[in-house]
């Protein structure tokens, strides 16, 4: 089972995290992978445990000295991707990683780990729904919100390049199917 991957991607307000959440509750021998971003944290989160936060300096001194399998700039000095430590870190243990990113980063890290990797879409029934869900969350203001919907509505065009996308209209029906998912690839 060692050195496998699942990659969750989807637009903000999607339910990839309560998604990737239920799955790691589910099995003990998958980890999550700690993203890197140069943005602040937002409300509770903790460096190390949602994110590895640095500067976006910082940030491109990690890029220069090759440290990333995959990053990108999703706005400008945003930067999110992920660390090759992580990924050792976690294999070393033997344990399947689970990686919780952004779309264009689903996109990259399906390229680079290939057929070990599941790659999952998880798209909102609509633009409205997400729309709400992102406002219902209350973590961003009107203005951010507006931008990650726009940004969303570019991410959905990406949907064709992962292995499988999982529409999250109810949200039992879509733990099921990406239990399910996650299930037949660990056993392939």
């Amino acid at each position: 089972m060692a050195q496998k991957v699942l990659i969750f991607s989807a637009p903000s307000g999607s339910g990839k995290s309560t998604v990737v959440n239920h799955i790691l509750h589910l099995h003990p021998e998958i980890e999550f992978s700690v993203s890197a971003t140069s943005r602040p944290p937002r409300g509770e989160e903790r460096d190390g445990v949602e994110y590895l936060f640095y500067s976006a300096d910082v940030f491109r001194l990690l890029v220069r000295d090759d440290k990333f399998v995959e990053y990108e700039e999703v706005y400008p000095d945003r930067f999110y991707g992920t660390l090759k430590s992580e990924v050792n870190r976690i294999w070393a243990k033997g344990h399947v990683i689970i990686f919780d990113v952004d779309v264009k980063g689903g996109v990259n890290l399906k390229k680079y780990f290939g057929d070990r990797a599941l790659s999952v879409f998880i798209q909102a029934p609509s633009v409205q729904v997400l729309r709400e869900r992102l406002i219902k969350r209350a973590t961003d203001s009107p203005e951010e919100i507006e931008k990650r919907v726009a940004k969303a509505e570019e991410e959905m065009t990406y949907a064709s390049q992962f292995d499988t996308v999982l529409v999250n209209d109810d949200l039992a029906t879509a733990l099921a199917e990406a239990e399910e998912m996650v299930g037949n690839f660990l056993d392939a």
